[in-house]
């Protein structure tokens, strides 16, 4: 990842600003990584925010929101997402499988701890856009997503980014679902580094990061 990709300027970009103040309360969400397979491996489903939202907006990312009080199962609130922002229901989550959990760094204004999820897209699977909160949607292999950002044709964010990364290791979906089951999830909070004009993002384990 180059370090274009890490660094964020200090006036807001995608609604990211940055907290000078007290560390804001993380509120749980979920996100569920729809994947299917093609003749050129697994495609990924993502859904383009609404360019209006002040939040992520134009940001390409999976379909996902914040856990509703009433829901507390983030997989549930992943499921209700998913058939919201990609028209795309699910009758239950048994093929939800745990992949990751981000933490959105305490240098942020808004905080997310999210519940990531892959799953398999049905058969007949047909999603639509809400036209709301999301405008636009893709089958995308994550490789081919990474290079769509790189030529500047697709607005990414930093864990989308990442994950697409680890997505595009993957052959088939059922070799994404059979590594997922292996995986022991642990939460990744990244962190902020304050330069003089922009920040960069750092993870745990990179220089900087315990500093």
């Amino acid at each position: 990842m180059s370090e274009t990709d890490r660094r964020i300027e200090r006036a807001p970009h995608h609604g990211e600003e940055l907290n000078t103040g007290e560390v804001t309360k993380a509120r749980e969400a979920a996100s569920v990584i729809v994947l299917r397979d093609s003749t050129d491996g697994p495609e990924v489903l993502l859904v383009q925010r609404n360019p209006a939202q002040r939040f992520m907006g134009g940001a390409w990312v999976f379909p996902g929101g914040a856990v509703h009080e009433d829901e507390g199962d983030p997989a549930e609130a992943g499921r209700r997402e998913l058939e919201e922002e990609a028209g795309l229901p699910l009758p239950d989550t048994r093929g939800f499988v745990p992949f990751s959990r981000w933490i959105t760094p305490e240098e942020a204004k808004i905080r997310f701890d999210t519940y990531f999820f892959v799953a398999e897209a049905p058969a007949d699977a047909d999603p639509r856009c809400d036209g709301e909160e999301c405008v636009d949607l893709r089958w995308m292999r994550p490789a081919d997503a990474l290079a769509a950002y790189r030529a500047g044709d697709l607005s990414l964010v930093f864990p989308t980014i990442k994950h697409l990364e680890q997505l595009a290791q993957f052959e088939s979906v059922a070799h994404a679902l059979d590594s997922a089951r292996e995986r022991q999830v642990e939460p990744v909070m990244p962190k902020i580094l304050m330069h003089d004009e922009s920040a960069e993002i750092v993870l745990p384990g990179e220089p900087g990061y315990a500093d």
